[in-house]
C-alpha cells in the first residue's frame, strides 16, 4: 500500500503572512503555496531585455513596469503570482489593505521554463484572464525562438499570434510598443 501525502491548504491571509517573512518567493494557487524556482540565465536575460525595451518605449507615459518581484492578485480566483514582466496603468491599484500587491495589470509576460510552461499557458492564463484590466499576454520561450501573443479584443475574446523568426515584430495591443524578436533574443544562446 502506498501512503498518500496530504497537502496542507492555506488561507490567503496565512500565505501573505508567511510570504512577508520568507527569504524565497511563493505563489498561492487554490490554497496551495508553491515555491518559485530560480531562473536560468536565458530566463533572466530575456526578462531583463523585455523590461528594458518596455521601460525605454514607455518612458514619460502613464505606466509602471515591474519585473519578477512584484506580487499580483487575481481576486476572482484568490491567486497570487509573481509575473516575469508586468505593465500596469497608473495609478497603480493595490489589493485593499495591502501596499505590496497589484491588481490592475494591462500586459503580463511569462518566460517559459520546462517545469512551468503548461501551468503558464493554462491555469495561470485563466487566473490572469479573470482580472478585468488584463489585456495582453506574452509567453516567451527561452529554449528556442518563439513568442506567443494573446490579445484581448472583447469580453471573453482573445486573438492568438505566434512569432518565430528573428525579423518578426510584435506589435503590442495594450501599449504602443513594437518589439523586434532579434532585440528580445539578443545574445541568447539556445542549447541542444
Amino acid at each position: 500500500m502506498i501512503a498518500q501525502v496530504e497537502t496542507k491548504t492555506y488561507t490567503a491571509e496565512e500565505y501573505l503572512e508567511l510570504e512577508i517573512n520568507s527569504q524565497d518567493r511563493h505563489e498561492f494557487i487554490n490554497g496551495e503555496i508553491v515555491l518559485m524556482a530560480g531562473g536560468a540565465p536565458n530566463h533572466n536575460e530575456i526578462t531583463s531585455i523585455l523590461n528594458a525595451i518596455l521601460r525605454v518605449s514607455l518612458k514619460g507615459k502613464p505606466y509602471s513596469i515591474f519585473a519578477s518581484d512584484q506580487r499580483l492578485w487575481a481576486p476572482q480566483l484568490n491567486n497570487y503570482t509573481y509575473p516575469d514582466v508586468m505593465v500596469v496603468a497608473k495609478p497603480i491599484e493595490l489589493q485593499s489593505g495591502r501596499t505590496d500587491t497589484i491588481t490592475n495589470p494591462l500586459l503580463i509576460a511569462e518566460v517559459l521554463s520546462k517545469g512551468t510552461k503548461a501551468y503558464d499557458r493554462d491555469e495561470k492564463f485563466a487566473a490572469y484572464r479573470s482580472i478585468p484590466s488584463f489585456q495582453e499576454y506574452l509567453l516567451i520561450d527561452q529554449y528556442r525562438l518563439q513568442v506567443e501573443q494573446y490579445s484581448k479584443t472583447d469580453a471573453n475574446k482573445w486573438i492568438f499570434s505566434e512569432y518565430s523568426c528573428m525579423g518578426d515584430r510584435i506589435s503590442l495591443t495594450s501599449v504602443a510598443v513594437e518589439i523586434l524578436l532579434a532585440d528580445l533574443y539578443e545574445n541568447i544562446e539556445f542549447g541542444e
